[in-house]
């Protein structure tokens, strides 16, 4: 039996953070960061059954063209999304009231429709990325068993290439779902590998007024390639979404509108335009499966 204090319930017997109740979720999640993208996905719903804040985590369940889906928000960077990803688990893998594993499990796909800078100017604002694979460069995952999910080949690659400091976590590359991949791909977006950073200044290679332990670090991304990869994106939660996704049976797809443009400096000059048109490709391809 699970212990009160490891899975922790509301009075309600919801999970603690969402605030949820297994019949609340569909099998189908789209994950946002922002409380407020929720609803600029559900308005484009039939209809929505179920709407639920705590935090910053926002949940709204509803109907799209007679599919049902679950919009969640969850907030900014790997800490929380190591909260989603357990306590969505725990609605449809633990039984809540005997606090047990279940001994049938299930699989639920969640796509990540997020908003991100590109490190390729080839890439340019206004554009879809897929991450074909999470590079994890914040170090949260490693407080798990990894070895399943690890690619050494890469991650030594990586590491030499880039001179990676001892000190840091060593960095990890989490492939995503390849059967989401194929149902979400098209000739309007482009793939490559998604950097997920812990934090958005330094962690990004950002200077205000503190000094870089590797001020070189942005362009040994952009530059780095092995056996056709490249580094195409960085982001704050593709990487844990990923790796814990791998770890507990689901599958995991990240799709990330380019706002920025870090190689040329450029921004969007309508970044809401071009957030609205990934969410409308997205409940296209959902429905069109």
């Amino acid at each position: 039996m699970i212990k009160e204090s490891e899975l922790i319930l509301n009075q309600d017997g919801s999970v603690y953070h969402l605030n949820l109740k297994p019949e609340d979720i569909s099998d189908t999640v789209l994950l946002v960061g922002d409380q407020f993208r929720v609803e600029q996905i559900t308005k484009h719903f039939d209809s929505v059954e179920l709407s639920i804040q705590k935090r910053e985590f926002k949940t709204q369940t509803g109907l799209y063209k007679g599919k049902r889906i679950s919009v969640i928000s969850t907030g900014i960077g790997p800490d929380n999304i190591d909260i989603v990803l357990n306590e969505l688990d725990a609605l449809v893998n633990i039984d809540l009231i005997k606090r047990k594993e279940k001994e049938q499990l299930s699989s639920i796909k969640l796509i990540r429709i997020g908003t991100s800078g590109s490190l390729q100017k080839e890439i340019p604002v206004d554009s879809f990325v897929i991450g074909t694979h999470g590079l994890d460069l914040n170090g949260m995952l490693h407080y798990y068993k990894i070895d399943s999910i690890c690619n050494p080949d890469l991650e030594n690659a990586f590491i030499e290439y880039t001179n990676w400091s001892p000190k840091k976590a060593r960095p990890i590359f989490i492939e995503n779902s390849k059967e989401l991949e194929a149902q979400f791909d098209s000739e309007k977006v482009f793939k490559g590998i998604t950097a997920t950073a812990g934090g958005f200044y330094g962690p990004q290679g950002r200077v205000l007024r503190l000094p870089l332990e590797d001020p070189e670090l942005n362009m040994k991304l952009d530059n780095f390639k092995y056996k056709g990869h490249k580094i195409t994106n960085f982001e704050m939660e593709t990487s844990v979404i990923y790796g814990l996704s791998k770890l507990l049976g689901h599958e995991a797809l990240s799709l990330n509108a380019i706002i920025a443009n870090r190689a040329d400096g450029t921004f969007s000059k309508n970044p809401m335009q071009t957030i609205d048109q990934l969410i409308e490709y997205t409940l296209l391809k959902l429905v069109e499966h």
